[in-house]
């Protein structure tokens, strides 16, 4: 199984960034999904996940500003992040949203500055 995420960089605050998790070694379909995120110092926390059924949900933070999808087909998801902010500045990672967790991929670092 792998986790392949991409779409990171450097940006200014108020951009929009999308990043993308290929799923590889799984059949997609099976598995509600989430995007995390860890910051420098902080714990690894979910922001973003989609189940199966499609039906997402947010974390406050990233409410109204994030949208997480999937195509099961490409075995993708993806997490387009709009107005970015300084404090969404960590590295991003997907995995399944359920406490049995796939092995970790690399993520992909999103550095935001103000």
């Amino acid at each position: 199984v792998q986790l392949q995420a991409s779409g990171g960089g450097f940006v200014q605050a108020g951009v929009s960034l999308r990043l993308s998790c290929v799923v590889s070694g799984i059949n997609l379909n099976n598995y509600d999904m989430g995007w995390y995120r860890q910051a420098p110092g902080k714990q690894r926390e979910l922001v973003a996940g989609i189940s199966r059924d499609g039906s997402t949900n947010y974390a406050d933070s990233v409410k109204d500003r994030f949208t997480i999808s999937r195509d099961n087909a490409k075995k993708t998801v993806n997490l387009q992040m709009n107005r970015l902010k300084p404090e969404d500045t960590a590295v991003y990672y997907c995995n399944r949203k359920s406490i049995v967790k796939l092995l970790w991929g690399q993520g992909t670092l999103v550095t935001v500055s103000s």
